[in-house]
């Protein structure tokens, strides 16, 4: 397969458009997951169909064809720098449903009561990945462990690298030691990022108190075995999003990574391949249990336990079951 951006004006771009529209729908079978706009110039590169030099050429083309409707305008993820807010929508059921509604929610309270999941525990982990549709494909996992996830962007900024300082420290004086599961390309400047985040925290560390001493880096993704054994493409180049080419740099991560790998590189979009995914997830479950153990999930479903059983005494002790049974009960008759 090859893609021809489209060039030229009138009918022949239209004709064009369409075909390029027809080749990105057919690549789209193949996704696991909505991906950003950028995310998809990531996607097809992955393809080998497009060099960083085609980015901005692709990204214009792909929405000139959701503008046009020749791709579905939702066929992106969406941007949570640029969701709105303050958007109101008229309830559709009436008050009388909608105070039943928050009635069975104050029945349910133990469901949504957050209890300290870390308590107990060994390790306090959070995670870091390199690209925003890599915290859409692990967000529901990581909820499962209630692990907070973070699209580090590059080279991460400050306030991001303090809360999660912030949270570290509450961690540490609690008796838990740090831990941060990262996700990346591997590329130079992937390794790189992953290499420095100590140091990233060492910087801010007389702004938040906290000294990451302790803290333990697991760089678990990309790696060249994950790449090999999921087929996953090697790009022929090391040229970065911003146009260099990290094959010429002499700093020992890229001299060493140029020696052991080559000059080529994989994005950690090309995990979001279909083929990929499922291994990709079972990586980082796997990951994630190598610290908390394959019985985490039931240690977490016992702190659930001790709320629900804490809140049917307090509601049986205080009669306030009766009440809100009543409460529902009467509601329910105006319904």
């Amino acid at each position: 397969m090859q893609l021809i951006l489209p060039t030229g004006r009138g009918r022949a771009r239209d004709d064009s458009l369409k075909m390029c529209a027809d080749q990105i729908l057919e690549l789209n079978k193949q996704s696991s997951q909505k991906m950003s706009s950028r995310g998809w110039c990531y996607f097809v590169e992955g393809f080998n169909l497009l060099s960083k030099g085609d980015f901005n050429k692709f990204q214009d083309v792909f929405n000139e064809c959701r503008k046009k409707g020749y791709l579905p305008i939702d066929i992106v993820a969406s941007d949570p720098k640029r969701t709105w807010v303050g958007v109101e929508l008229p309830n559709s059921e009436s008050p009388e449903q909608y105070l039943k509604r928050w009635l069975e929610g104050a029945d349910m309270a133990q469901e949504y009561y957050t209890p300290d999941w870390w308590d107990g525990e060994e390790y306090y982990i959070q995670m870091m990945v390199e690209k925003i549709d890599l915290v859409h494909m692990f967000s529901p996992l990581c909820a499962e462990y209630h692990i907070p996830i973070v699209n580090a962007g590059g080279w991460y900024d400050i306030l991001e690298r303090s809360e999660s300082a912030n949270r570290f420290l509450e961690a540490e004086d609690n008796g838990l030691t740090p831990i941060i599961l990262y996700f990346g390309d591997l590329d130079p400047w992937g390794i790189a990022i992953s290499d420095f985040l100590h140091k990233g925290f060492e910087d801010i560390e007389v702004g938040t108190g906290w000294s990451p001493i302790s803290l333990e880096v697991n760089r678990f993704g990309l790696s060249y075995d994950f790449i090999q054994d999921n087929h996953l493409t090697w790009i022929d180049n090391l040229v970065s999003g911003s146009g260099k080419d990290m094959s010429l740099m002499t700093n020992k991560i890229a001299v060493e990574y140029v020696a052991k790998y080559g000059v080529r590189k994989c994005e950690a979009n090309a995990v979001m391949r279909l083929s990929a995914r499922d291994a990709t997830i079972q990586l980082c479950r796997n990951t994630i249990e190598s610290y908390l153990g394959a019985d985490v999930k039931d240690r977490f479903a016992g702190k659930r336990e001790a709320i629900r059983d804490r809140l049917a005494k307090f509601k049986g002790d205080t009669g306030l079951d009766v009440a809100l049974s009543k409460a529902l009960s009467l509601i329910s008759s105006i319904d």
